[in-house]
């Protein structure tokens, strides 16, 4: 049986990978439930994580074949949103530490949510995103209609999700719906370089801006600053942050190496 979720581990970084080439790496709940999985174990130690998937696709999204069944009488096609696919969203949402998807090929349906939800979203130029739920007549998920209207506004959100037409890689650059279009065959390197990166900088500091950015997206002016407040003190208590102020002093580059 095909492992359909990969693991790669380089130094401080982890590399989670989709191995279903058959299926373009279409996601069945199980594999919804072991990404959350490894997610959080692999943040346990890692510094920073990698999302990809095989040249053809990121991920196509879920696989219908296997989860629809022959009579859609008293069906709910919303169950597994909430047991399975909405948890690894929250969970992505609140890792401690970065993550870097890395997309080649298709990138549709939760698949993109998943990418899209990235930190840093790096994207080959054969690479494109599709919210194809319309065609089947069911809405986005996996916080599309969320991550969507807060990367390109309302219209271009609406464009999408209403079309269900291919956005491909500079399209989605141009949009400000992904960080940058590399050729195909460095976009693992890139992701990997930007991870290791990361990876180096204060491990705490990092992981407070997720936060801050998460909850920003949700607030008012006046409750960001309250939320920089209290996060900055946190950071402020961290080892980082006395090697940083150590390092500008110093006039050298500061070592966060091993700092959790």
């Amino acid at each position: 049986m095909t492992q359909t979720l990969l693991i790669e581990r380089t130094g401080p970084v982890s590399v989670i990978r989709f191995n279903d080439p058959a299926t373009m790496n279409a996601l069945t709940g199980d594999m919804a439930a072991g990404l959350r999985r490894h997610l959080k174990e692999e943040a346990r130690t890692a510094r920073a994580i990698v999302l990809a998937g095989s040249e053809r696709a990121f991920s196509t999204g879920a696989n219908l074949g296997g989860s629809i069944p022959d009579t859609l009488e008293g069906f709910d096609v919303g169950a597994t949103l909430e047991e399975e696919y909405n948890p690894l969203m929250e969970t992505i949402r609140d890792l401690p530490v970065p993550v870097v998807s890395a997309v080649r090929g298709a990138a549709a349906g939760v698949g993109a949510s998943i990418a899209l939800a990235a930190d840093i979203i790096c994207a080959g130029r054969s690479a494109y995103f599709l919210e194809a739920f319309a065609r089947i007549g069911l809405v986005p998920d996996g916080g599309a209609t969320w991550l969507l209207t807060r990367a390109v506004g309302r219209v271009r959100a609406m464009e999408m999700m209403l079309l269900a037409e291919k956005i491909p890689a500079q399209q989605a650059l141009d949009w400000g719906l992904i960080t940058r279009v590399i050729d195909d065959a460095e976009v693992e390197a890139s992701a990997m370089e930007i991870a290791q990166k990361l990876a180096a900088g204060p491990s705490r500091a990092l992981g407070l801006i997720r936060k801050a950015c998460w909850s920003a997206a949700d607030e008012d002016f006046l409750a960001a600053l309250r939320t920089e407040r209290k996060l900055q003190r946190e950071a402020g208590e961290h080892p980082d942050f006395a090697e940083g102020v150590a390092a500008f002093r110093a006039k050298r580059p500061p070592d966060f190496s091993g700092r959790g």
